[in-house]
Formats: C-alpha cells, sequence, structure tokens
C-alpha cells in the first residue's frame, strides 16, 4: 500500500482502486481536542478537492477535502462514538472514511511521505 499528502493535511492509502482517507497528525495537532467529527455516506460521489467531510474540534470546525474522486464505500462508524480517536491515532484508527478511485491519475498531483515532512516543516 502507497501513502500520499495533500497540501490541507489528508491522507490517502491506496491499495488498488481502494482507499483509505484521514487527516494526518500535523493537522490534528493543530485543531486540538476534536470533539465531532461527520463522514460521508456510503455511496456519496466525491471529487478531488471538493468537501468530504466535517472535523470540530474544541478550537475550530474544518471540512475535509477528497483528495482524490472516487466514490465512498464505507465511513469510519467509530469516530461517531470515540472522535478523539482522530487525536490519538490520526493515521490509523483514526482514519475518515474508504472509497473506490474513479481516476488514478488523480495521485499523480499528491506527495509521498518525505515531500509532505518537507511541507510541514516549511510552514
Amino acid at each position: 500500500m502507497t501513502r500520499y499528502f495533500t497540501e490541507d493535511h489528508e491522507w490517502i492509502e491506496v491499495d488498488g482502486t481502494s482507499a483509505t482517507v484521514g487527516i494526518t497528525d500535523y493537522a490534528q495537532s493543530q485543531l486540538g481536542d476534536i470533539v465531532f467529527v461527520e463522514t460521508p455516506a456510503e455511496g456519496a460521489t466525491l471529487t478531488k478537492g471538493g468537501d468530504a467531510a466535517v472535523v470540530e474540534s474544541v478550537k475550530a470546525a474544518s471540512d475535509v477535502y477528497a483528495p482524490v474522486s472516487g466514490t465512498v464505500t464505507e465511513g469510519n462508524a467509530a469516530l461517531e462514538g470515540d472522535p478523539a480517536l482522530v487525536n490519538t491515532a490520526p493515521e490509523g484508527d483514526g482514519w475518515f472514511f474508504k472509497l473506490t478511485i474513479a481516476d488514478a491519475s488523480e495521485l499523480d498531483g499528491l506527495m509521498d511521505e518525505a515531500k509532505y515532512k518537507e511541507f510541514v516543516d516549511g510552514l
């Protein structure tokens, strides 16, 4: 599986045409304590760069954008009862949704882990 990152601090882990999406550790640290997460509905069609989910913290509410276009296959139901999973495991159990990728070429503009680390270090 290959993991990519966006400039909006989402990560996407790709396995064939399936992918899992969440926010990075950097993003959750900027948000603070997460109190609510709204994931997209199963079957929803997402467009690259479009709104996909909502995350609210004690500091702010923020949109989570789709790193690629595709159809949602699953939202992380665990986040309903325990939104703090995004704080404790942002790049693991705190994932937001899974989708089937519509156009794999959209991955080309995303960063690998080394480039993302360099990007965050420059902020």
